[in-house]
């Protein structure tokens, strides 16, 4: 008697073999978790690949201070019902430090996560970084490797990447590299979503149907805060709105739909025309490209 694997069974395994490839190869690991969608997949993974033992990684979050306080809340609550360690450092903190630098005029504080990653990964000794990313969310996204290589400066070289022939990963690194790991790097967002409802996984409450203050700006919805105010002429409106892709909550577009489901998702996001992070509104400059970030040693 044969028995098929379906299409997320495949993708389930493959992730699962490359976080227990991570634990074999590298002494000190750490596993990149904000409390999005993509990063709570990658808990169910781990649960997979080492329950009942504990994670042979802690978690870590490179906290902006600009975050929607719902993810926040879930990133706690998630990591305490876990069990597991849960590392948090801010970029406030990186700023008093002088580890970064806020860029007078720029509101958002992505590109000031790089650094702060970067200083992180060094007080800790991290050798490798595992993070959520997929190649499908962005051009730049589709050019790593799974275990893609980073030098002594936390920089990546798009042109220089190792080969990934039969699943064969090479780990190999001198003192002050690092590796970032991306477990879900053949996955996609309705992948993702599927995943999510087939394994019943509890998500933040802002990635369904809700009313929230908007302002349209840059032919996108951006949620009303103490962070992002209207101005002139901008007109404030009450709609019902979700987000498909969190990051700093000033440049984090909402996207006007009724899905109050995670199959309702799945129903839109199958339809849907443009990707996730078309309603990212720092990945629409020219001047922060996201290969350019990544060239630095962003996520």
């Amino acid at each position: 008697m044969s028995y098929r694997l379906s299409h997320l069974e495949v993708l389930e395994a493959e992730s699962i073999y490359i976080l227990r490839e991570v634990a074999a190869e590298f002494q000190r690991p750490v596993l990149l978790f904000s409390g999005g969608k993509d990063s709570i997949c990658m808990l169910r993974l781990a649960e997979k690949a080492f329950r009942p033992a504990k994670f042979p990684f802690p978690l870590m979050h490179i906290d902006t201070g600009h975050n929607f306080p719902e993810l926040l809340d879930f990133r706690d609550r998630r990591a305490t019902q876990l069990g597991e360690k849960l590392i948090v450092r801010t970029v406030e903190e990186a700023i008093r430090q002088g580890i970064a630098r806020e860029v007078p005029g720029e509101s958002s504080r992505n590109r000031l996560q790089t650094p702060t990653l970067l200083a992180a990964l060094e007080e800790f000794k991290f050798d490798c970084a595992i993070g959520g990313a997929r190649r499908d969310e962005e051009k730049a996204r589709a050019k790593e490797r799974i275990f893609s290589f980073r030098d002594a400066f936390g920089q990546w070289d798009p042109k220089n990447q190792r080969p990934e022939l039969w699943s064969l990963y090479n780990a190999r690194i001198n003192p002050g590299e690092h590796m970032r790991v991306f477990p879900l790097s053949n996955w996609t967002e309705l992948d993702v979503w599927q995943y999510i409802d087939k394994e019943k996984l509890e998500i933040p409450s802002i990635y369904f149907t809700h009313a929230r203050e908007v302002v349209r700006r840059d032919g996108q919805w951006l949620p009303v805060s103490p962070l992002l105010q209207p101005k002139a002429r901008e007109e404030v409106k009450t709609l019902g709105v979700r987000v498909r892709t969190i990051g700093d909550i000033t440049c984090t577009g909402c996207v006007e739909s009724p899905a109050a489901t995670v199959t309702q998702i799945i129903d839109e996001i199958a339809a849907a025309k443009v990707t996730e992070r078309g309603s990212r509104a720092d990945d629409k400059r020219s001047d922060t490209s996201m290969e350019d970030r990544k060239r630095e040693g962003y996520f």
